[in-house]
């Protein structure tokens, strides 16, 4: 069966501008912090910096553990479906089924990573006084930038659509019926 539709992440044409957006939210956030949190004063430390580094790894790890969650709680999913792992070649971070999914799932799917790795660590920074979590907080939502694009993609389609996750590329295949061959080998 044919997709209606592919939605494909060009990494090549998205990564600059994914850099660029993680420098203005890193601007942005250092600003806010300061303003809000410690008006007019600087703290640099060993500490913090290797802080933020573990905190960084560890929270792309548990971004990609978060798009599993989404598969089985909003798509009901099996675990036997899904796939995690690190594309070096790529120099990604991957999570993927190799079932279909709903489009009105798979929207949420995109999402909770988002909501679990960015937004509440910068709410949990600006509420407890760390600066750190304040920019991996940053970090991680501009991280989120290929999940926004396709979150944006998918809203045109119809939430009735069935998405197949592609395995080895960042790719969707969208699908106006359920698909009879699963996988978008």
């Amino acid at each position: 069966m044919t997709p209606s539709h592919i939605i494909e992440l060009k990494l090549d044409e998205i990564a600059p501008k994914a850099l660029w957006f993680n420098v203005f939210l890193l601007v942005a956030f250092a600003l806010a912090y300061h303003l809000l949190n410690e008006p007019l004063s600087f703290r640099f430390s060993l500490l913090g910096i290797l802080m933020f580094l573990i905190g960084y790894v560890v929270l792309i790890i548990v971004h990609e553990f978060f798009h599993l969650i989404g598969f089985m709680v909003f798509g009901k999913l099996p675990v036997s479906s899904l796939n995690y792992g690190i594309n070096l070649k790529m120099g990604i971070a991957y999570a993927s089924t190799s079932r279909p999914i709903q489009n009105h799932a798979m929207r949420k799917v995109l999402l909770l990573p988002f909501w679990t790795t960015a937004f509440i660590p910068t709410v949990m920074g600006f509420w407890f006084d760390s600066q750190v979590l304040v920019l991996l907080g940053a970090m991680l939502t501009a991280g989120a930038f290929g999940d926004f694009i396709m979150y944006h993609e998918l809203r045109k389609e119809k939430n009735t659509a069935w998405i197949v996750d592609d395995p080895l590329l960042p790719r969707l295949h969208v699908y106006d019926h359920f698909p009879k061959n699963k996988s978008a080998d």
